[in-house]
């Protein structure tokens, strides 16, 4: 059964899915009620986080199969499908299946099983070696759980009226392949998916999952290092790779356009020292304090072309020329066309100087940062003054 519920994002109404993690729940509660009543229930539902029931029908189950304790016992299984709505990602459709099986130990215990993801480092929400089964999906598996329990009569924490607990173990057939799709191999969670969701809902269009997975990973490196390289994506981490900077031994975080977010984040962690690599398409953003740097949001590279070169001196007739550029690259042929090499990098040092001054802005005092700005056809475009100082000590200290 479809699951109708919208949000509206400008003038369309976007269809809301749910969660790994609801649908984990959703399962475990089919499976539970399954072995206890021997029946399979035509339907299963609960209350999300966001006080939004979602109700779904049981299409795959079965009785037997895992043993979630490695011992011999009786256990029911059921599956559901993710539905992510409009915002369609590589977990969509893939069934997210429960086992639950008796348990000589009162209680409800979760662990994860085919297809699901391990921790394997610090900083995530599980501790190394779990399941990555996230506290939030575990307390709606749970609470699911323990309500078909004492649906029944059943006091799950004191133990069932026949003995023991019960264990779920969480599995996804799909897991391990869709996750190579995702963050969890950069997080350290290998082998599969992440069972997620704070709230069990997936509403269209939020950017707030790639966000919080930014701060997830700022996280991991801020315990091991307090200096960082920050980079928006490909372009930047290639620059790295190719110029030796990785050599530096400084740890390197994508924030995709996230830019303000993440150096927001760094002002919460004990980071002391920033250097901000990017492709002069988005660093010449910042000189405008973009701090999101999707073209959705703003774009202005241009304009800010333009303003700086007329700055340093440029005639009508270049500024015209800027203005109608198709990229950044064009805007650096038309300066060395006008005006040379000489001229270029005027305009590259005033860019980079409005650069330098937004990003001590948004840092607030909390740390030191500096840019380098790159081009993939001209190769390094420039650095601001305390890159230059931050790069010179890094270097220093590898001799």
């Amino acid at each position: 059964m479809a699951f109708e519920h919208y949000r509206r994002s400008g003038t369309k109404m976007l269809r809301c899915g749910y969660t790994t993690g609801t649908c984990a729940a959703l399962a475990a509660s089919a499976a539970a009620r399954m072995l206890l009543t021997g029946a399979v229930p035509e339907t299963v539902s609960l209350v999300t986080g966001k006080d939004i029931p979602v109700e779904v029908s049981i299409e795959q189950y079965g009785f037997g199969g895992s043993s979630c304790d490695g011992q011999e016992s009786e256990s029911a299984w059921a599956a559901v499908p993710k539905d992510a709505g409009d915002d369609a990602d590589v977990t969509d459709g893939m069934f997210i299946r429960a086992d639950v099986a008796r348990s000589a130990k009162p209680g409800i215990h979760i662990d994860g099983g085919k297809g699901i993801g391990r921790v394997t480092k610090l900083g995530l929400d599980q501790p190394v070696g779990n399941a990555a089964i996230n506290s939030g999906p575990r307390r709606m598996i749970t609470e699911a759980v323990k309500a078909v329990c004492e649906s029944m009569g059943e006091d799950i924490d004191e133990g069932l009226t026949s003995g023991g607990g019960l264990n779920v173990i969480i599995s996804a057939e799909e897991g391990e392949e869709a996750a190579k799709k995702t963050f969890n191999p950069n997080l350290g969670i290998v082998g599969g998916i992440s069972i997620l969701g704070t709230t069990g809902i997936v509403e269209p269009m939020s950017e707030q999952a790639l966000v919080d997975t930014i701060e997830v990973e700022l996280n991991q490196i801020a315990l091991q290092s307090d200096e960082i390289i920050i980079t928006p994506g490909n372009f930047g981490s290639t620059y790295i790779k190719e110029h030796n900077i990785e050599s530096l031994d400084v740890p390197v975080l994508k924030c995709s356009n996230f830019l303000g977010e993440t150096l927001d984040m760094v002002a919460g962690t004990d980071i002391h020292t920033v250097l901000f690599v990017a492709h002069v398409g988005k660093l010449s953003k910042v000189a405008a304090g973009i701090m999101n740097t999707h073209s959705k949001y703003a774009d202005g590279r241009n304009e800010i072309f333009c303003a700086h070169a007329a700055v340093c001196g440029a005639d009508t007739s270049l500024c015209k020329s800027l203005m109608e550029a198709a990229t950044t690259d064009a805007c650096i042929q038309l300066l060395e066309g006008a005006g040379g090499k000489d001229l270029r990098d005027r305009v590259i040092v005033s860019i980079l100087a409005a650069v330098q001054q937004k990003l001590e802005h948004r840092a607030g005092g909390k740390y030191r940062i500096g840019a380098l700005m790159f081009s993939n056809v001209y190769g390094l475009l420039g650095e601001t003054d305390t890159a230059k100082e931050i790069l010179h000590e890094w270097e220093e200290r590898q001799k």
